[in-house]
């Protein structure tokens, strides 16, 4: 028997290119099993908090949140929000419409930016009204400073009161003329995102404003959007460009940036306008071992594991969708470690809940899954497929479920086979085989695939194919 690498796969477009194909609704898990030095388990199941008056309290769509003194606060609609450990919901105030806001806090009060506009909330919400404030495009706190951008100056507050401001006291970004689109904190620095460069800001103090720009740590790519970026393994992650370049993703510190993007990675990227990735939105997830990275897209989210990655020694990215066919939005956004769980909102409805494992589906409809194989390859010679072999472990689905699975296959990188169907056997089967017999022929090469849906909850450990080579 051989094995077949499963942790991404390959496709061809018709380009003609070879293009790489990443696990759609499962992680890529390096560990050494004894059956293979990593795993696909399945993506997180998404569940809606249980609570007496139900999630759905009509506030609006979920706009962000942060964990402020252990307590989970989300802006639903316009409205400022606490949610308890239950899901209940209580309203704090209101802070008008807008996108997607942008939070952080002091040792006294929590800020927030809607809109073009900053509020505070330190037991009452109250908003800056301060005119030398200027338009709020974002928001960090650093060093008793509260720190604002319009897209032109960095304002900051008043060390003595945080609702005053000095225009004496005006920053800017000046290593070039492109707008200031984010604000990031990392190590006590000022990371100053324009479109395509970064600049770096360190305290000085001084009488006017108080922080002098670090000219060695300045980075020659610059963020799409003020979402599009995130602090992420001690780095800043970010979804942008240099000047006259197309978009990647990129990890940046001390004057250097890394790209993280594969090429296929920029090719999806390329599928979106301008505008649309000034609105992706990145976050960043620590999990048991897995240092992941989120890519929001319109239609798909792109997943990127840091420790995966070193561990196998190459990019480890995979998928998530809610979609059962195609791809579609991943209902899962503004993920909050809170009450001991992972605390998320749908961003389509008023639904918030959390994330689980023992369950595949998102707020209980079921999703597909995928993933490939590389190209199955005999030098040349072809083969007779005897048997292609799945390694599982099975027992975890639902009980009264007899969920199937399917395989196909490519010889050209573009065209399917009829899918052949198996079921991965009922609740506490955990000994179930999982074999194709007789999967045909192969005159140089091929490409398998596997598709299924969240009701098949299993662990993928390995593939393995019986082959019989052709004759010359």
């Amino acid at each position: 028997m051989a094995q077949i690498p499963i942790i991404s796969g390959i496709f061809a477009s018709i380009s003609p290119d070879f293009r790489v194909s990443y696990p759609v609704n499962w992680v890529p898990t390096p560990r050494d099993t004894g059956i293979n030095q990593g795993y696909l388990r399945p993506g997180d199941g998404i569940v809606q908090h249980d609570t007496p008056t139900g999630p759905s309290v009509g506030l609006g769509l979920p706009r962000g949140g942060i964990v402020w003194n252990g307590i989970e606060y989300r802006v639903l609609g316009t409205k400022l929000c606490t949610v308890a450990a239950d899901g209940t919901v209580t309203e704090l105030g209101d802070v008008g419409t807008g996108g997607q806001c942008a939070f952080d806090y002091s040792f006294d009060r929590l800020a927030i930016n809607s809109g073009d506009r900053l509020y505070y909330w330190n037991g009452a919400l109250t908003q800056v009204t301060d005119p030398d404030l200027l338009n709020v495009n974002d928001v960090i706190w650093i060093d008793g400073y509260f720190m604002t951008t319009d897209g032109e100056f960095l304002v900051v507050t008043e060390l003595t009161d945080p609702t005053q401001v000095n225009p004496l006291k005006y920053g800017s970004a000046e290593a070039d003329p492109d707008p200031v689109l984010a604000l990031v904190k990392l190590r006590n620095e000022v990371y100053a995102l324009n479109r395509f460069t970064i600049e770096v800001f360190d305290n000085v103090g001084g009488d006017l404003f108080p922080f002098q720009r670090n000219e060695g740590a300045q980075i020659q790519k610059g963020t799409v959007g003020r979402d599009a970026c995130c602090v992420y393994m001690e780095t800043v992650a970010f979804v942008g460009s240099g000047r006259n370049q197309p978009p990647g993703v990129f990890l940046g510190e001390n004057g250097q940036d890394v790209k993280i993007s594969t090429q296929e990675i920029d090719d999806l990227l390329l599928g979106y306008s301008e505008t649309e990735l000034a609105a992706v939105i990145l976050e960043a997830r620590n999990d048991r071992s897995h240092e992941l990275l989120y890519v929001h897209l319109p239609d798909r989210t792109l997943v990127y594991d840091g420790a995966a990655s070193k561990e196998l020694q190459l990019p480890a990215w995979h998928v998530l969708t809610t979609a059962i066919d195609g791809f579609a939005q991943y209902k899962a956004r503004d993920m909050l470690w809170c009450y001991d769980s992972w605390r998320v909102a749908d961003p389509t409805s008023t639904k918030l809940g959390r994330l689980v494992r023992d369950i595949g589906t998102h707020w209980g409809e079921k999703v597909r899954w995928e993933f490939g194989t590389s190209i199955i390859y005999n030098e040349g010679k072809g083969a007779i497929v005897s048997a292609l072999e799945l390694v599982p472990l099975t027992g975890s689905v639902a009980f009264g479920l007899s969920p199937t699975i399917s395989t196909s296959y490519t010889i050209d990188g573009v065209t399917w086979s009829q899918p052949r169907y198996l079921g991965v056997g009922g609740f506490g089967q955990r000994v179930k085989r999982l074999c194709w017999w007789r999967q045909g022929t192969m005159r140089n090469w091929r490409i398998q695939r596997f598709q299924g849906t969240s009701d098949a909850h299993i662990v993928i450990a390995r593939l393995e194919a019986a082959l019989e080579p052709l004759a010359y």
